[in-house]
């Protein structure tokens, strides 16, 4: 059976990044190019003419900047999965994009292979963050907040060990292969987990993990 076709729309300022994201597109089959932007406002104007699913943007663009983008299609209620290309040290078009509520975050040196599957899983309509980019997020931790321990000793050990995967930007798919567990049963754990910390966000969770120390929490009572 074919897979469903992900409509993409490329949002990016720089020719280069635009051509090569094109070039790795044409290489799927299940992945179809709806539209090029070199700016905001081209990219909202794209938006209202094609069905787009997912939207591969970069914050820094002239005449309306990524957050203006994504501002404007939370108003417009478009139900477009937003994934946003960011270089290594930009932390603070990080914090932003998390705060905004992004689908995904990708370095842009990143792999094909690494953007590719970000396309897919957040059409699939799970959050994606690249690997690498968990260690600047962990470098931003802060301190613990009081009252958390208790949302802490609420976790199960099993819901642990899957918040520490999930921690280190393994999919769903990826943590039920380590645990022996099958897909569905990990996304009800993740669900779960969702609950007790508050988040309905994979990135939100991540940063609770590391931010609370989670996997040396748990190798202590284990």
């Amino acid at each position: 059976m074919k897979a469903a076709e992900i409509s993409v729309l490329i949002a990016d300022d720089h020719e280069l990044i635009r051509e090569g994201l094109k070039k790795l597109m044409s290489l799927e089959d299940d992945l179809k190019l709806v539209g090029e932007a070199r700016d905001g406002e081209e990219a909202i104007g794209i938006s209202k003419k094609n069905k787009v699913d997912v939207m591969v943007l970069d914050f820094n663009m002239p005449k309306i900047n990524g957050i203006e983008v994504m501002k404007m299609l939370k108003e417009e209620g478009k139900d477009i999965k937003v994934i946003i290309l960011t270089i290594e040290n930009d932390r603070r078009t990080l914090n932003q994009a998390i705060e905004m509520g992004a689908d995904g975050y990708v370095l842009k040196e990143s792999s094909g292979i690494e953007i590719v599957n970000a396309i897919r899983t957040v059409y699939g309509g799970e959050k994606y963050i690249d690997k690498t980019l968990v260690s600047l997020l962990f470098s931003q931790i802060k301190k613990k907040d009081k009252g958390v321990q208790n949302i802490i000793d609420s976790l199960t050990k099993r819901e642990m060990e899957i918040l520490i995967k999930l921690s280190k930007g393994l999919s769903n798919k990826e943590i039920g292969q380590q645990l022996y567990l099958s897909e569905k049963t990990v996304k009800n754990y993740v669900s779960n987990i969702f609950k007790k910390i508050n988040t309905d966000d994979r990135v939100k969770a991540t940063i609770f993990a590391l931010e609370n120390r989670i996997e040396s929490y748990y190798n202590s009572v284990s």
